[in-house]
C-alpha cells in the first residue's frame, strides 16, 4: 500500500512540477530518479530547471542523470552550463559526477573538453577511464583510446571487461590485427571470454572485420553466448553476404531452443530476400506471427521487401494492406516494389492515396517518386511537382535528394535544370559530378562536359571510372572517334582503374564511332565477360545496324552465357530488323522453355509483341497482348504502332480508343504511333484532329519527331503546298527527318521544281548523307529529268560520297547470309548467280517489264 501511494505520488509530481514549492532536495532527487527509470529525459530536464528556480542543488546520485539526459537531448549548452555551475565545488571532485562530466562531452563529440575534465580529476577510478576510452572510440580516435587503455596499465589500474571491449573496438577501426590478438589472449588468460558474453561479441565483431575462418572455433568455445553473441554472429554473416550461413545460424537457433528477439528475426529476414529464398521467408514470417513481432514495423517492413525481392509482388500487397498503422518507411517500400515491377501507374496511385491518408511524405518518398518519372506519362510535369514540393516543404537538398533530382532532370533530357541543380547543391559529391557529366554529352554539348570534367580534376573530387562513363556518352558517330581515343588514353596514362562497366562502354565507344575492330578486341580481350558486357555488344550491332551480327554473337553467347530478358529483348530487336518471323518464334519457344514468364516480365512481353507485330504476324502479337495479367503504356503503344505499319489504321484507332477508356494517358510516343499509323492510312483529316488533341486535351508538347508525322501525314496525301506552310509555322527549327518527309513525297508526285528547294534545306543540315542525294535523284529519275540525275552522279564523286549498297539477306539453320550488290563474296556465289540469271530469263519470258525508274544507278553497281 505505502509503495503504491509513493508511486502515485510522484505521478503528481511529474505532472505539474510548476505548481511544486517543495525546496527539499529529496523531493526533487526522487522525481529525476523516477524520470530517470522512465527513460523520460525531458521530464528530467524540466525538472531540473525547477529545482534550478528553487535554489535546490542536485547530489552526486542525480548530477549524473541529469548530464546523462543533456547528452540524450543533444542539450548541449545545458550541459555545458552545469558544468560551470559545479566548477569549483565538492561535486568535481566526485568520481561518479566526473565521470557523467567526461561522458558527456564525448558523447556531444567534445572530446578535447572531455579529456580536460579528465586530467584535471585526482580520483580517477575505471569506469572514468572507461568513459574516456569509449568517448575516443566514438568519434574514430583509435590511436588516442590505445595510448590511454596503456596508460591506465602503468598507474596500476586494471582493466575491466569494459575496457576490453572498447579496446577491440579501436583495435577493429585501426585495422590492429596484431595488438587485437593480444587483447583476445589477455582476455583468456583472465577469464574474461568465459565469463563475459559481451567480451566475447566484441571478438566476433573483430575478426569479422580481419579472419571470418576464426567465427566458427571462436562461436563453439564460447561457454555462454546470450542472444547478442547469436546475433553478432548471424549479422556478421549477412553483412559479408553469406546470407545461407546467416540463416543456417538462425536455424540452429531455433534447433537449440534460444529465445531470438526482434533483431534476429530482421536479418533472416532480410538474408531471406538476399538468398531468394522465399519458401524459408514465408516459414519465418509464420513464426514473427507465432512469437508476435508482427507489431514491429522494422520487421513488416523487411517481410515486405523479401517477398518483393522473390518476384511475390501480391504477398508484399496483402502484408501492406494487413497492416493498420503504416509509417512512411512502409508505404515507401510499397511503391518502390511496384516500381521496381514496372507497375508504375499503381506506384502512382499509392503515392496519392498516401497523401490522402495524411502520411508525411519524407525524402526517400521523394527519391522513389523521382526515380519513375521517366516511366510515367507526363513524367517531367509530375517532376517538377515532386521538385516544387521538396522546395515548399522546406526539405534540405542533400547529396542523396539532389542526386535524385539531377538524375530526373538528366533522363528527360532537361540540361538546364540540371545545372541549376547541380548549382545550388550543397555537399556534392562524386555521383553529382557524373550525372552533371552525363547530362550534358548525352545532349551533345561536348565541349562544355570537357570543361566541368576540367573543373572536377581541379576539384577534391577526382574522376573515378563512372566519370569515364559519363564522358564517353558524348560520343556518338565516327567524328568523336579522335575524341573517345583521347578519353581512353587520359584513362591509361591516369591509371583509373577499367572495372567491367568502364570496358564495357568502352567497346560501346569504338561501336558507335565506326571503330569495329577495336571495340571487338577489347569485348575478345575481357577476361571477365559478364552478361551486361554480351548484352552491351548484341545491343551494339543492333543499335549500328548490323542485326546479322547480333545474331550470331547471341548464338555464340548462349553457349557460354545465360542470356537473360535484357539479352532477349535486344535479340528481338535484331529479328525485327531483319523482318525474320521464324527466328522470333524460335526465341519465343526459347523463352518458355527457360522458364520466362511474360505475364510477369511486362518489358520482355512488350518486346515479343513488337516483334511479331513489325514481322506482320498480328494475329500472334493480338495473342500475347490479350493475355497479359497487366498492362501499360508501352503495350499498347506497341499494339497501336503494329497496327499502323501494317497499313491498319482503322485497328491502330480502335486500340486508341480502347487504351483511353482502360484509363491510359497517351504519352508523347503513343501519339508518334497513332500519327504514323494515320499517315499510312491517309486519314489525314483524323491525324490533324488527334494532333490538336494532343496539345490541347492532353498537354504533351510536340517534339520534332511529332511535327515530322504531320508533315508525312499532309505529303503522302499530296497536300505538298500545306505540308511546307506547316513546316513555315513550326516553333523550332525543323531538323533532317522533316525535310526528308517532304522530299520523300514528291518522288510519288513528280514534283522537281519543289524537290530541288528541299533539298538545298537538306543539303544544309546533312551535307555529307548520301542518301540524301540518292532521294533527290529518285525523284528526278521519276520526272524523267536524265541529265539532273547525272548531275547529281557527278556531286556524289566530287564529294567523295558513295550510296551504302542494299543488303539483304536470309538465315538458313541459324546462319544469317548477307548479299550486297555486286557482291561474290559468298563460298556459293557461282550457283547463286546461274539460279538469278535462269530467274531473270523466266521472268521476262512471261512478260514481266520491272520499272527502274527509282534505282539509284552507280557506275561500280
Amino acid at each position: 500500500m505505502g509503495m503504491t501511494t509513493a508511486s502515485m505520488g510522484l505521478q503528481r509530481l511529474s505532472l505539474s512540477p510548476t505548481k511544486i514549492q517543495i525546496k527539499d532536495p529529496k523531493h526533487w532527487n526522487s522525481v529525476i530518479k523516477h524520470q530517470a527509470n522512465l527513460k523520460n529525459d525531458q521530464a528530467i530536464l524540466s525538472a531540473y530547471t525547477q529545482m534550478e528556480s528553487l535554489g535546490v542543488l542536485p547530489n552526486n546520485t542525480t548530477l549524473p542523470l541529469v548530464l546523462k539526459a543533456c547528452a540524450a537531448q543533444n542539450a548541449v549548452e545545458r550541459g555545458k552550463s552545469i558544468h560551470r555551475s559545479i566548477q569549483g565545488t565538492d561535486l568535481m571532485d566526485d568520481v561518479r559526477v566526473g565521470t557523467a562530466v567526461v561522458d558527456f562531452y564525448c558523447k556531444c563529440g567534445f572530446v578535447e573538453d572531455a579529456r580536460c575534465v579528465f586530467d584535471a580529476m585526482s580520483d580517477r577510478d575505471v569506469v572514468l577511464w572507461n568513459a574516456m576510452v569509449y568517448g575516443y572510440v566514438g568519434w574514430g580516435c583509435y590511436e588516442e583510446a590505445m595510448l590511454l587503455v596503456r596508460e591506465m596499465g602503468r598507474e596500476n589500474l586494471r582493466p575491466n571487461s569494459r575496457t576490453m571491449v572498447a579496446l577491440l573496438l579501436a583495435c577493429e577501426g585501426a585495422s590492429e590485427l596484431r595488438l587485437g590478438r593480444g587483447v583476445h589472449g589477455y582476455c583468456l588468460r583472465n577469464g574474461m571470454f568465459d565469463s563475459n558474453p559481451h567480451v566475447a561479441t566484441a571478438l566476433i565483431g573483430f575478426y569479422l572485420r580481419f579472419d571470418m575462418r576464426v567465427l566458427p572455433l571462436l562461436f563453439d568455445l564460447m561457454v555462454v553466448r546470450n542472444i547478442v553473441s547469436w546475433n553478432a554472429m548471424i549479422s556478421g554473416y549477412y553483412d559479408v553476404g553469406d546470407y545461407f550461413k546467416a540463416l543456417e545460424l538462425f536455424v540452429q537457433m531455433l534447433v537449440d531452443e534460444v529465445k531470438f528477439d526482434c533483431v534476429t528475426m530482421l536479418v533472416a529476414v532480410q538474408a531471406c530476400a538476399e538468398l531468394g529464398s522465399l519458401k524459408l521467408g514465408k516459414q519465418i514470417h509464420q513464426l514473427a506471427i507465432k512469437f508476435e513481432f508482427v507489431e514491429d514495423l522494422y520487421i513488416l517492413n523487411a517481410l515486405l521487401n523479401m517477398y518483393s525481392n522473390n518476384g511475390s509482388l501480391e504477398s508484399s500487397h496483402q502484408l501492406f494492406e494487413s497492416v493498420p498503422n503504416r509509417d512512411a518507411p512502409l508505404w515507401n517500400s510499397m511503391i518502390s516494389a511496384y516500381a521496381a515491377f514496372g507497375c508504375h501507374e499503381e506506384a502512382m496511385d499509392l503515392f496519392i492515396r498516401m497523401q490522402s491518408e495524411g502520411v508525411k511524405k519524407d525524402e526517400r518518398t521523394v527519391v522513389i517518386m523521382l526515380s519513375m518519372c521517366e516511366e510515367l506519362a507526363s513524367g517531367l510535369l509530375k517532376g517538377k511537382s515532386l521538385h516544387a514540393h521538396v522546395i515548399k516543404s522546406g526539405m534540405r537538398i542533400d547529396a542523396s535528394l539532389g542526386n535524385a533530382l539531377l538524375s530526373m532532370y538528366t533522363e528527360l533530357n532537361c540540361v538546364e535544370s540540371v545545372q541549376k541543380i547541380f548549382d545550388r547543391m550543397k555537399g556534392v559529391d562524386i555521383i553529382s559530378w557524373n550525372t552533371m557529366i552525363l547530362a550534358l554529352a548525352r545532349n551533345t554539348l561536348r565541349a562544355q562536359a570537357c570543361e566541368l570534367f576540367e573543373r572536377m580534376r581541379e576539384s577534391e573530387i577526382k574522376p573515378n571510372s563512372y566519370t569515364i562513363i559519363s564522358i564517353l556518352a558524348a560520343c556518338e558517330d565516327v567524328t568523336c572517334l579522335d575524341f573517345g581515343r583521347s578519353i581512353h588514353g587520359y584513362v591509361m596514362k591516369h591509371s583509373i582503374e577499367i572495372n567491367q562497366p568502364l570496358h564495357t562502354a568502352l567497346a560501346d565507344m569504338y561501336m558507335n564511332c565506326g571503330d569495329e575492330a577495336t571495340a571487338r578486341d577489347l569485348f575478345e580481350g575481357c577476361p571477365d565477360r559478364d552478361l551486361i558486357s554480351w548484352n552491351a555488344m548484341i545491343a551494339s550491332y543492333v543499335k549500328n545496324n548490323q542485326a546479322h551480327k547480333a545474331l550470331l554473337l547471341f548464338h555464340r553467347m548462349i553457349s557460354e552465357a545465360e542470356p537473360n530478358s535484357v539479352t532477349i529483348i535486344n535479340v528481338l530487336s535484331s529479328f525485327t530488323h531483319l523482318a525474320t518471323l521464324p527466328q522470333g518464334q524460335s526465341l519465343h519457344a526459347y523463352v518458355t522453355r527457360r522458364g520466362f514468364s511474360l505475364g510477369l516480365d511486362l518489358s520482355l512481353a512488350n518486346a515479343f509483341i513488337t516483334m511479331y507485330a513489325r514481322c506482320g504476324s498480328l494475329q500472334s502479337a493480338e495473342n500475347i497482348f490479350k493475355t497479359l495479367p497487366k498492362r501499360n503504356i508501352i503495350s499498347w503503344n506497341a499494339m497501336i504502332a503494329g497496327y499502323g505499319m501494317n497499313g491498319r489504321g482503322s485497328d491502330a484507332m480502335l486500340a486508341f480508343s480502347q487504351m483511353l477508356e482502360d484509363g491510359f494517358r497517351p504519352n508523347g510516343v503513343t501519339f508518334v504511333s497513332v500519327l504514323s499509323a494515320c499517315s499510312h492510312s491517309g486519314f489525314i483529316e483524323m491525324g490533324l484532329q488527334l494532333f490538336h488533341s494532343m496539345v490541347q486535351d492532353f498537354n504533351v508538347t510536340p517534339e520534332l519527331v511529332h511535327y515530322s508525322c504531320i508533315v508525312d501525314l499532309l505529303a503522302r496525301g499530296g497536300c505538298i503546298d500545306e505540308a511546307r506552310e506547316f513546316i513555315d509555322s513550326m516553333p523550332v527549327e525543323p531538323d533532317a527527318s522533316v525535310w526528308r518527309a517532304l522530299l520523300s513525297s514528291c518522288r510519288a508526285y513528280s514534283d522537281a521544281k519543289q524537290a530541288k528547294t528541299i533539298f538545298e534545306k537538306l543539303d544544309k543540315l546533312e551535307p555529307m548523307n548520301a542518301g540524301n542525294y540518292v532521294l533527290l535523284s529518285n525523284v528526278y529519275a521519276t520526272a524523267g529529268l536524265w541529265l539532273e540525275v547525272r548531275r547529281i552522279r557527278t556531286w556524289l564523286k566530287e564529294k567523295g560520297l558513295r550510296k551504302p549498297p542494299g543488303i539483304s539477306w536470309i538465315i538458313v539453320k541459324n546462319q544469317v547470309h548477307c548479299f550486297s550488290a555486286g557482291d561474290r563474296s559468298h563460298p556459293q556465289s557461282d550457283k547463286i548467280y546461274a539460279k538469278l540469271s535462269i530467274l531473270l530469263s523466266s521472268m521476262r519470258e512471261t512478260g514481266y517489264d520491272p520499272d527502274l525508274r527509282w534505282v539509284f544507278h552507280e557506275e561500280d553497281d
